[in-house]
């Protein structure tokens, strides 16, 4: 068996997973992350990620018999986090800051501090499952579809994967409450928390006034155009806005509108119809590959946002750039947001939309 450091966040999966590897036999180091300085955010205790999340985690472990430790990584998570959120909406993208912390934080960081408490594997309570099959480790989804994971964790280095664990894999969410019941953890019924761990508000244009300033180009006035440049209205900052966006826009229009694209050198947020926000072709850059990427020309399924639903795709690399020629035309493509590429449950890798367009099918 190996010693293990498991990733607690204070929150009922995460507990599950520590008890589920205790029960297999392994040895389990419990550590919590405090990614931010909490006194800064109003409100932020009751949050996973806050100070109440920290002795929830403590608890948990308590119980379970294994040590725990918390690790002061804000250095790193506001500079590959916070940092990368602030400056993706003030370059007009829409960025997604789980991705980023999966990627980064959670598990490249961890484990380089994990090996210091002489832990040779590390885990958590994502749902996905993990598989070691003769010297080869795939990432896969998780059995439960309403909260599979495999979305955000794209960009997990590599050369990691053999060190991964995920105990959750192969359970339900209601599975995993029930194992928590019975085992009598304080985090059991604990409700699970949907807002950015950093933006407790609920308002991320708070953090951005914060940080930007409220004289950036992102947070101030500027038009709504359509297509063809006719103004069509005003807008109070871009960094309000993400494609595929219908609320906001006011009204006095013949048709539903959407936002298309954003400009941030003119500061313009285009404009239209539903239609108009439908796309065939995606760009994909900041690529990382899980497997051996497929050959050009090869049929793939790619997931272009959280909780939607993979479509066919035939894909081409060039450079450091992925082309994926959709089979369905696909709303709201949004720059920033990840492209998750599938060959059926494995995760192959993925990249960060560039951009989306529609283009004619070739001869």
């Amino acid at each position: 068996m190996s010693r293990v450091l498991v990733a607690m966040s204070g929150g009922v999966d995460s507990s599950v997973a520590a008890a589920l590897l205790v029960e297999a036999g392994h040895e389990v180091v419990g550590v919590t992350m405090k990614t931010f300085c909490y006194g800064e955010v109003p409100g932020h205790g009751k949050t996973c990620c806050g100070l109440d999340g920290i002795a929830d985690a403590q608890r948990v472990a308590a119980a379970l018999g294994i040590p725990h430790f918390v690790f002061d990584v804000e250095e790193e998570f506001t500079r590959d986090v916070i940092d990368d959120f602030v400056s993706e909406y003030g370059q007009g993208r829409t960025p997604n800051p789980c991705v980023r912390c999966n990627s980064n934080t959670k598990f490249r960081d961890l484990m380089a501090r994990g090996r210091a408490l002489g832990c040779d594997r590390i885990a958590s309570g994502h749902y996905v499952r993990i598989e070691h099959r003769r010297g080869e480790s795939a990432l896969l989804r998780g059995r439960d579809e309403r909260k599979d994971q495999a979305y955000f964790l794209w960009g997990l280095p590599p050369q990691l994967l053999p060190s991964l664990l995920f105990p959750l894999g192969d359970l339900t969410k209601p599975e995993v409450r029930s194992r928590a019941r019975a085992l009598r953890l304080t985090t059991a019924d604990k409700p699970e928390s949907q807002e950015i761990c950093f933006v407790p508000t609920g308002d991320y244009r708070d953090l951005l006034e914060r940080r930007l300033g409220p004289v950036h180009p992102a947070l101030e006035p500027g038009l709504l155009v359509d297509r063809q440049g006719n103004v069509l209205g005003r807008h109070s900052g871009y960094a309000g806005f993400t494609v595929g966006q219908r609320k906001g826009l006011g009204g006095g229009f013949p048709e539903a509108m959407f936002v298309l694209e954003i400009r941030p050198e003119s500061r313009d947020v285009v404009v239209g119809t539903r239609e108009e926000t439908l796309s065939n072709y995606v760009e994909v850059g900041h690529l990382n590959w899980l497997a051996q990427p497929p050959p050009d020309g090869s049929s793939v399924h790619v997931q272009l946002r959280h909780r939607a639903r993979p479509v066919p795709a035939t894909m081409a690399v060039t450079g450091d750039t992925l082309g994926l020629t959709l089979q369905t035309r696909t709303a709201a493509v949004t720059p920033g947001q990840s492209a998750v590429v599938f060959d059926g449950e494995r995760v192959l890798g993925g990249g960060l939309i560039a951009a989306a367009r529609s283009q004619a099918a070739s001869a």
